[in-house]
């Protein structure tokens, strides 16, 4: 195994440092919620995790915060949950790669609710 520089070493642990500080909630505006039950799962939500966290890297959204959940009761998956603020929790279904995007750029961004994707998610009794 090679030997690494301390300058590697420090970049690697900045980089890092990066990641883990994405899932910090303190300090944050945004929190991002996808349910990654098994069968969200099976349907796509590990995909759409991804996609979210990508785009707000790309947007370097600091005061997004992304996170997962187990499933939700007879809910259309995946199923992503936004709450902020100013919107509160909007809960949305059926989401795709598309959807992932707008979700970011419409409502985390600019505040607006995607009445096509949005859903009511049940209480666990």
């Amino acid at each position: 195994m090679a030997k690494l520089t301390l300058a590697e070493l420090h970049e690697i642990r900045e980089r890092e440092a990066k990641k883990i500080g994405k899932r910090e909630i303190h300090g944050r505006d945004v929190h991002v919620i996808v349910a990654m039950g098994t069968s969200g799962i099976k349907n796509g939500a590990k995909v759409i995790l991804n996609e979210i966290a990508d785009i707000v890297e790309e947007h370097n959204l600091n005061n997004v915060i992304i996170t997962q959940t187990g499933a939700f009761k007879d809910a259309p998956e995946p199923v992503v949950q936004v709450f902020s603020k100013s919107l509160g929790l909007i809960s949305y279904g059926n989401v795709d790669k598309d959807d992932a995007r707008r979700i970011v750029e419409e409502t985390i961004m600019k505040g607006n609710i995607l009445e096509d994707k949005k859903i009511t998610v049940k209480e666990e009794e």
